[in-house]
């Protein structure tokens, strides 16, 4: 746990009052928002099994949720549409919904740790750090929080757009999902602009992870 606060505590002996987290969950689905959560916090996470979203079960996930929310001084989310997704590409519109979360919070943060990435134009001083999620306990608990709240809206999704398995496969490429699209078509919640919602017929040859 110490080993996950080592990016924190460095910035909070430089004089770094409020810590802020960022990461982002969807990047590789055929359907659905990319989605970011930007997180502040004051002091050490001390909750138990905090680590990447990625690691952890759907149960404990949305354990962690609720005791990241509560421990945090705030927190915001940032969606990107698949429509926004198809006009910039995938990477742009990941720092587009990672900039609308920083730009949501309710207290602003004095540094900003981002996995992997740099966010264009963030007015916080901000620094990337590679397989962050993993190394930084305030981007694994972004992770978490936002893994947590783009599942429950691919359940929505779900119930609106029957046929594609969305509760299940989170958008991701299965095989139901591939299948599912070379029945019946993408819907409005597809990305056009991925190859295998442009050649659903084709699509038999991807195989895309759950994540």
């Amino acid at each position: 746990m110490r080993r996950l606060h080592s990016f924190e505590r460095a910035a909070w002996d430089g004089g770094a009052q409020y810590i802020c987290g960022v990461d982002e969950v969807g990047r590789g689905p055929l359907a659905g928002p990319v989605a970011a959560c930007a997180i502040v916090i004051a002091k050490p996470l001390h909750i138990e099994f905090l680590n990447d979203s990625k690691v952890v079960t759907s149960l404990r996930r949305a354990q962690l949720a609720d005791s990241i929310r509560s421990d945090a001084i705030c927190f915001a989310l940032g969606w990107a549409t698949p429509q926004e997704i198809d006009r910039v590409n995938i990477l742009a519109a990941t720092k587009l919904a990672m900039s609308r979360a920083i730009a949501s919070l309710a207290r602003p943060p004095c540094q900003v740790f981002v996995d992997a990435l740099s966010i264009p134009d963030c007015p916080y001083p901000q620094q990337a750090i590679v397989d962050g999620d993993a190394k930084s306990a305030a981007i694994a608990a972004a992770s978490i929080v936002a893994k947590v709240a783009r599942d429950a809206h691919m359940a929505m999704l779900d119930a609106l757009h029957r046929g594609y398995g969305f509760a299940h496969n989170k958008g991701y490429g299965t095989a139901a999902h591939l299948a599912a699209l070379a029945k019946h078509g993408p819907c409005p919640e597809h990305r056009r602009s991925f190859a295998p919602v442009m050649a659903p017929t084709l699509a038999l040859a991807y195989d895309g992870d759950i994540v």
